[in-house]
């Protein structure tokens, strides 16, 4: 059949293939397609067009007029689709209206049949057969996503889906096509291309085949971008040093999986070497670096000092104050700033902070003698832990007080060097019983013991200065180390959790306390000696807070099993609902945490109370990890805690106890 080019003064005939001008083509009212083309479509078509050419004509009928006579135009009975992507390509330019298109003229058949048996009568292509073709052609043909993308009309981040999708196993695509997996399941295996990984976790899986549990076989072995050391080390240089990053293009990955841990390993361990030499050239004597904090160090800890700043560095700071008052004044945050005001403030600020941190130091012996920990944060940021100092380095470290050497009493000195061997002098200075002689020990044990119960009565009748004798006490031995420093027989005990619980003193949770501890570390005297006037110097708000900052540290409510103590629990139960504790802040139910450490109907329990019955009952028949794992899921953002880190509401009794400690303090009051 010949190709004939439509001219006004041809008579249309049925059966013939024609080129018609774009222009004099327009769309049929008998189009069975009421819903538009969308423009992903339309674009996908032009693209097709524009690499390709028209792969199949239009089919098209002549428009006339009442009276039966030609308009000249024709409509579009098969094939809008493909009109559109044209008219789309010359409102690009890319061709003009008068192109001519390739139409079969049909007039024999119903238009409105036509149209519809064009939508109906055809079978799309399986997706796993495209995702194939799709790989063949970046295969065989060499091209990239962008170049595949601008043949078909789709993104290029679309064509990067499918050609991971392409690169699946072939058995499990097999698989796919017989309706065995779904196309979440199948995505879910494609976030590697390892196909004997895919295959051995698809052998592997039971009835439960969700995509997350596909996905979490698949990088079981692997480190998300989220794990502390690969925040440390960063994507760029774990790939430069060879390593291969794991990214999952159909669900948010956060920044992929790091597939070699070791090698992820031995870089963090590199970086934190690095960061270790650095701290020791501060004059240390060493310095460590760990990714886990040595917990069993079993080291003395010496904190900075107070030391007073340099005039030159007060006038500074006192100018730069004045300064940064100045440019924050009319402004409630950086937001509200202009960008120069705000980066000239934030210059400012740092540099106050530079110098105020000049106001504490460590003692030169402890630097000359001691050490550093440079291990990683639980948020991937180094952490440098200073002022440690081994066991043979202690007596050397410690520092000691200037005037300590000049305080000794010569005489005394004197006196000790005596000959042993001149008995006569010590006979005659026996007899002499001259004033200044020592009185015996059971006269001084006497003595003292009334003046012991003396203290006593007298500090129950002083309550502040029971404060201060308590807060010095307590301070003594959990920043000095010194229990003879204090008079009080208050032993504090302050028992290590890590043996209790892995991971937990590098959590959030933990560095808080820790920067609790070292805050008020730093403003404590270089001596003990001194430590009483520090309370004493202290307002009543900062007392009272370091007394409460040293109680805190020894707070135990562990619950062992060879160690029975109800009272003490129920006490810890009743500091936790005055405290109005919510442990949900800080912790959540994970597989780790909780879920993988109990029973299946534990795990039921706990969804149950945090989520729903009809939620149990859908994950019960899973196996156990599984169970665990969905459970998780399910849990996350519920604030459900098990039962042992709830919070019990005051009681009735307890609120009239309290009522009853208020009265009983009152009248103290007043009776004093």
């Amino acid at each position: 059949m010949n190709a004939v080019t439509e001219t006004a003064a041809a008579e249309p005939v049925s059966g013939v293939e024609i080129f018609l001008p774009l222009a004099k083509l327009k769309k049929s009212p008998k189009n069975a397609r009421k819903v538009p083309h969308g423009e992903a479509a339309i674009e996908a078509l032009a693209a097709s067009i524009q690499h390709k050419g028209l792969i199949q004509n239009l089919v098209v009928e002549p428009e006339t007029k009442e009276d039966g006579t030609p308009t000249g135009y024709y409509l579009v009975t098969a094939g809008e689709g493909r009109r559109l992507a044209m008219l789309l390509r010359a409102k690009r330019k890319q061709i003009r209206k008068s192109e001519p298109v390739r139409c079969w003229l049909d007039t024999a058949n119903d238009p409105a049949e036509v149209s519809l048996d064009e939508n109906v009568t055809r079978t799309p292509m399986h997706p796993a057969d495209q995702f194939e073709r799709f790989a063949e052609l970046s295969r065989d043909k060499g091209w990239g996503a962008q170049e595949i993308g601008a043949r078909f009309g789709v993104s290029a981040g679309v064509v990067k889906q499918r050609l991971r999708l392409g690169a699946v196993s072939p058995k499990l695509l097999q698989v796919y096509r017989e309706d065995g997996l779904t196309l979440d399941q199948l995505m879910a295996f494609a976030i590697t291309e390892d196909h004997d990984r895919q295959e051995q976790v698809f052998a592997n899986l039971h009835h439960n085949r969700e995509p997350w549990i596909i996905r979490r076989d698949m990088t079981a072995s692997n480190v998300p971008a989220t794990d502390r050391r690969a925040v440390f080390v960063g994507a760029d240089a774990y790939v430069e040093a060879g390593g291969t990053i794991i990214r999952d293009l159909f669900s948010e990955d956060r920044g992929g999986f790091f597939e070699d841990a070791a090698l992820l390993d031995m870089l963090a361990a590199e970086k934190l070497r690095e960061v270790a030499e650095q701290v020791q050239a501060e004059g240390w004597k060493w310095a460590e670096a760990h990714i886990d904090y040595p917990h069993a160090h079993g080291m003395q800890r010496f904190y900075p000092q107070s030391v007073p700043l340099s005039d030159e560095d007060e006038a500074r700071l006192e100018a730069l104050s004045a300064e940064h008052d100045e440019l924050a004044e009319g402004y409630s945050s950086y937001d509200e700033m202009p960008e120069d005001v705000a980066a000239k403030l934030e210059a400012v600020s740092d540099e106050i902070d530079a110098i105020s941190a000049k106001r504490y130091a460590y003692d030169a012996n402890v630097i000359a003698h001691g050490g550093a920990f440079v291990v990683l944060h639980h948020d991937g940021t180094v952490r440098i832990e200073r002022g440690f100092v081994r066991a043979e380095d202690e007596a050397l470290a410690d520092p000691q007080p200037e005037d300590e050497a000049e305080g000794i009493d010569p005489e005394a000195v004197a006196d000790e060097q005596v000959d042993d061997g001149d008995e006569d002098v010590q006979e005659i200075e026996e007899e002499d019983e001259e004033p200044g002689k020592p009185i015996s020990d059971s006269l001084t044990r006497d003595l003292s013991a009334h003046r012991t119960l003396a203290l006593r009565v007298a500090l129950a009748e002083q309550p502040s200065i029971a404060l201060i004798a308590l807060t010095h006490t307590l301070a003594a031995q959990l920043f000095y180390s010194y229990a003879e420093a204090g008079c009080l027989e208050v032993r504090p005990t302050v028992t290590p959790l890590g043996s209790h619980a892995d991971g937990i003193e590098d959590t959030p949770l933990a560095a808080r306390a820790s920067e609790q501890h070292e805050a008020w570390a730093e403003r404590m005297p270089r001596d003990v000696a001194d430590l009483w006037g520090f309370i004493v110097a202290l307002d009543d708000e900062k007392r009272i807070a370091l007394l409460a900052h040293c109680a805190a540290r020894t707070v135990n409510a562990l619950r062992l099993p060879w160690d029975r103590k109800p009272r003490s629990l129920q006490t810890a139960d009743r500091l936790a609902s005055a405290l109005a504790l919510d442990v949900a802040k800080d912790w959540t139910p994970t597989v780790d945490s909780y879920l993988g450490r109990v029973t299946k109907a534990h795990i039921a329990e706990a969804v149950i109370e945090g989520v729903s019955e009809d939620a149990a009952r859908r994950i019960a028949d899973m196996k156990k990890p599984d169970m665990a794992q969905a459970a998780e899921q399910l849990l996350a953002g519920t604030g459900w805690l098990p039962a042992v880190l709830r919070t019990a509401q005051p009681t009735i009794a307890d609120a009239a106890d309290a009522e009853a400690q208020d009265e009983e303090a009152s009248f103290a009051v007043a009776a004093e």
